[in-house]
């Protein structure tokens, strides 16, 4: 069967929750039973979002595949059980570079590229492309109607009704309509001037998804309907709430889902969103709270840390306990001390970054989480720090650091692959042409557990799959110097080359470093082991600590 095609765009303003409005209405229709996946287009010119600042653009999303993406992708992955790939998210810039390597070749036999058709036929391609399998697909356009970036993308999904078959194809447009305090009333022009202009374009929208701080009554669903030729019973209100996790309801409530069902002529059964009551009971029923420091360099946009923040919220609704998340900047750990600071946390989390800002700041609160015996998870970089902060302090090697920040390190005790040697100092990569070497080991990568370790009876079994996106490793010929101090633990390993995935510092009730990013693999529904075993430990501490005092 042909799939079914969704497209979702935005107007009035950004940040109106396209890509959790876009989950939440495929959480909905997979609970139905339809087999639904999701595709992100964004319009920077950019080929994808690995080399864009966290500060700019939120965290950058891996995949198993090893595609470094939006992070619209973790929404739709925490929402539905489909797993993303490369082809769930394509940028403009992707695109582009698509069509100037086929003019290269001479592949448009010396015809002139335009963006018509040429662009606009490379984004139809990966969009039927991405859709083989599934019973509906959903595709978020980025940005907003009127954008001069988008405008490729959208021509290009209103060429989808010749391209596919109308029937096939809805048109959601997402839109604000504010509430005006001195007049007292809910404002709609700027949702039909918004469809005006989405008109304009070619597009007319089947279903109006409307914000609003409030729900909207059917006088201003009558008057949106008339001015933008959209039936009434597809003007979906989705006013503001406290918990993203509550809008799959939201929609259903409205007949959202069997609205689409039935324009797409689908036979399934109801929707079943017991699982997603089941979440919502236990973020608003909470036993308690704990207070989490997230020790990282991106401090100043909250997006850069947003699997990570997700994840350990997830813990939380697993736990029953309300996370209160402490965005603390490493260089102020580094300016202002410890004490004003860290002070006050019940545990500890160090994320990933690059770059040698701040990483004083995080070695200090790897320390202070050791000494103190509060509980420590570091990611990727702060796995890094750890063994780091460990070999200085506890080894006795002063000099220890990662040749990410000093090139001429004597004690690299961390380093690119191309120059990590093993116990015998003989290279674990010889060819300089590795697709390791100096390069990201991007995506799942498979991971050997030590039996009976702590990570071990967390995940309860061997042999793990998760996600990476880094280029320096645990260098084993500086790691070698340190196991005679037994209190640190190397408990996972890769299935080539022996690298390092996991320590473990046992004198302590709660001290782990991953060298991948569990964050990429938490859902509301299914949180991490690993996020739950920290805010066990963070719950326990809380609780010791005010017993001591």
């Amino acid at each position: 069967m042909k799939s079914n095609y969704i497209f979702i765009t935005g107007g009035v303003v950004s940040s109106l929750g396209k890509g959790i409005t876009t989950a939440s209405l495929a959480a909905v229709l997979e609970a139905r039973g339809l087999r639904v996946t999701i595709i992100k287009l964004d319009p920077y010119i950019n080929v994808d979002p690995g080399t864009i600042s966290p500060i700019q653009h939120g965290e950058v999303f891996i995949t198993e595949d090893g595609a470094e993406t939006d992070l619209d992708l973790g929404h739709y992955e925490r929402f539905i059980r489909t797993k993303m790939k490369h082809y769930n998210n394509f940028t403009a810039g992707k695109i582009y570079s698509d069509v100037l390597k086929k003019e290269r070749r001479g592949d448009y036999l010396g015809s002139t590229i335009q963006i018509v058709p040429h662009v606009t036929d490379i984004i139809k391609k990966r969009i039927i492309s991405g859709s083989n399998g599934y019973d509906i697909v959903l595709i978020e356009i980025g940005g907003t109607v009127g954008d001069i970036e988008s405008l490729p993308f959208l021509e290009a999904i209103r060429q989808m009704v010749l391209a596919v078959n109308r029937k096939k194809i809805l048109y959601i447009h997402l839109t604000l309509v504010p509430f005006i305090t001195v007049s007292g009333e809910l404002k709609t022009k700027p949702t039909q001037h918004s469809v005006k202009k989405l008109l304009s374009i070619g597009i007319q929208p089947d279903i109006l998804i409307c914000r609003s701080d409030r729900t909207i009554k059917d006088n201003e669903r009558k008057k949106i309907s008339l001015f933008c030729n959209v039936p009434k019973q597809a003007i979906i209100s989705l006013e503001y709430v406290n918990s993203i996790y509550k809008i799959p309801a939201i929609l259903k409530s409205q007949n959202l889902d069997s609205y689409i069902c039935k324009n797409f002529n689908l036979h399934c059964p109801e929707a079943n969103l017991s699982d997603w009551e089941k979440v919502i009971y236990h973020q608003e029923h909470p036993v308690g709270s704990v207070t989490v420091g997230i020790v990282g360099k991106y401090t100043t946009l909250i997006d850069a840390y947003k699997s990570v923040i997700e994840a350990l919220q997830h813990a939380g609704i697993k736990n029953r306990f309300i996370i209160n998340i402490r965005l603390i900047n490493s260089q102020d750990v580094e300016i202002l001390g410890i004490e004003k600071t860290l002070t006050g946390v019940d545990a500890i989390l160090v994320p990933g970054g690059f770059g040698y800002r701040g990483v004083e700041g995080k070695i200090l609160s790897a320390q202070y989480a050791r000494e103190n015996n509060i509980p420590y998870f570091g990611i990727c970089l702060g796995m890094q720090v750890a063994l780091i902060e460990f070999a200085r302090h506890v080894a006795g090697m002063t000099d220890a650091n990662s040749t990410e920040f000093v090139n001429n390190c004597t004690c690299p005790i961390i380093a690119l692959i191309t120059e990590c040697k093993d116990t015998n100092g003989i290279l674990i990569i010889k060819e300089k042409n590795h697709n390791l070497g100096g390069t990201m080991r991007l995506g799942n990568q498979i991971c050997y557990l030590t039996e009976g370790s702590l990570t071990h009876q967390m995940y309860g079994k061997k042999i793990i799959l998760e996600r990476h996106r880094h280029r320096y490793e645990v260098n084993h010929i500086i790691l070698s110097k340190i196991k005679q101090y037994t209190e640190l633990n190397c408990v996972g390993f890769s299935d080539k080359n022996n690298l390092v995935e996991v320590i473990e510092y046992t004198n302590h009730p709660w001290f782990i470093g991953s060298q991948f990013h569990p964050e990429f693999n938490s859902t509301p529904r299914d949180s991490h082991p690993l996020f739950i075993g920290f805010i066990k430990a963070a719950i326990a501490y809380k609780n010791n600590y005010h017993k001591l005092i």
